[in-house]
């Protein structure tokens, strides 16, 4: 059986501002130095590509090879390498594989200390979504140095280097495995959940958005990604799920006033970690093919945002609908997850 074990807070603080850092690096590369050009678009669909639909084989590499911690350093140089490139899509890919790689080792690293608790999860994925929004705005500000980003990435990347050092860069992975008591199938519905979370996250629009309150939506959307794994820890992953995506549900029909439509995004997210764990548990001799095909979910709910699509899901009861499917959905992988062997 695993060891139950929980990662260090030294460890589990580095990838997590890490994480941040890399997310912001993308963003304030992407505004700084690829807004204007006219294949925008191109390395825009390059860059998600690399970064998300890339971790599924990447996943399996990294499984294989067990050394989680080193690929994620590697992730963080590459990613600070991408801004000597002078080449727009050659800037997109090694900014893309950078930050799969960075996810994949660290994302793998906390899973394989934290199998039996999730809230290491949410205090991992939680960062990304605020240095998405502060590397935009980064990126974007006239005047300010960027010399400071790919700078971090370097000291970034040095410093994950550091917990550990007596027991190597060995990870601890276990031996890779796909196999599963009912193949692959029971990790679809989280695959789903995590399609229609993205789909919903590009394609989300609020009356108030625009105004001070939609400052707040950001904060709300990482706090709900940390709380979500504390909840789950406390009250289990279908108490968890029930509870946030009902009264998520609920609040999104009232989400064209402010405080009602905050609370609905900070419900909504706390899933995240819930599927993260799910996941790991159906396929613990894979853990980054599982990591990387719920982000493969992130890639495909970009598209129609990127393909210019009509937006469905629209209005205060789009939302509730896509959180009562969430919670259809989770509930069966999680179910699945049950009949595998594992008490979730």
């Amino acid at each position: 059986m695993e060891q139950k074990r929980t990662p260090g807070v030294l460890s589990l603080g580095l990838y997590s501002a890490a994480h941040f850092w890399v997310d912001l690096s993308c963003a304030a590369l992407f505004f700084h130095r690829l807004y204007a050009s006219p294949a925008f678009s191109v390395c825009l669909l390059v860059y998600n590509f690399c970064a998300f639909a890339l971790q599924m084989p990447l996943g399996l590499l990294v499984d294989r090879l067990n050394k989680n911690r080193l690929l994620a350093v590697a992730g963080c140089w590459l990613t600070a390498l991408a801004w000597l490139s002078p080449l727009p899509l050659l800037t997109a890919v090694a900014a893309g594989v950078g930050n799969a790689l960075f996810h994949l080792g660290g994302g793998i690293d906390v899973l394989n200390q934290s199998r039996e608790k999730a809230a290491a999860l949410g205090i991992f994925v939680s960062p990304g979504a605020l240095g998405l929004a502060l590397g935009k705005l980064w990126g974007r500000a006239q005047g300010l140095p960027v010399w400071p980003v790919p700078a971090g990435l370097l000291l970034a990347g040095a410093m994950l280097l550091l917990p550990g050092r007596q027991g190597g860069l060995s990870s601890g992975n276990r031996p890779v495995s796909l196999e599963t008591p009912f193949g692959l199938w029971p990790l679809l519905p989280l695959f789903l959940v995590v399609v229609l979370r993205s789909y919903m996250g590009m394609n989300q629009a609020f009356p108030w958005g625009s105004g001070g309150w939609g400052m707040l939506l950001v904060p709300a959307l990482a706090l709900g990604k940390a709380a979500g794994g504390f909840l789950m820890d406390t009250a289990g992953p279908r108490r968890a799920a029930v509870g946030s995506l009902g009264l998520a549900a609920g609040l999104y029909l009232l989400s064209a006033l402010p405080l009602p439509g905050l609370l609905a995004v900070f419900l909504f997210n706390m899933t995240m970690p819930i599927t993260l764990w799910a996941a790991a548990r159906i396929l613990p001799g894979a853990k980054g093919f599982a990591f990387g095909l719920l982000t493969f979910g992130l890639f495909l709910g970009f598209l129609p945002t990127w393909l210019d699509w009509p937006g469905l899901l629209t209005g205060p009861l789009g939302p509730a609908a896509g959180a009562l499917l969430s919670l259809g959905l989770l509930w069966l992988g999680i179910l699945w997850c049950r009949k595998g062997g594992d008490p979730c």
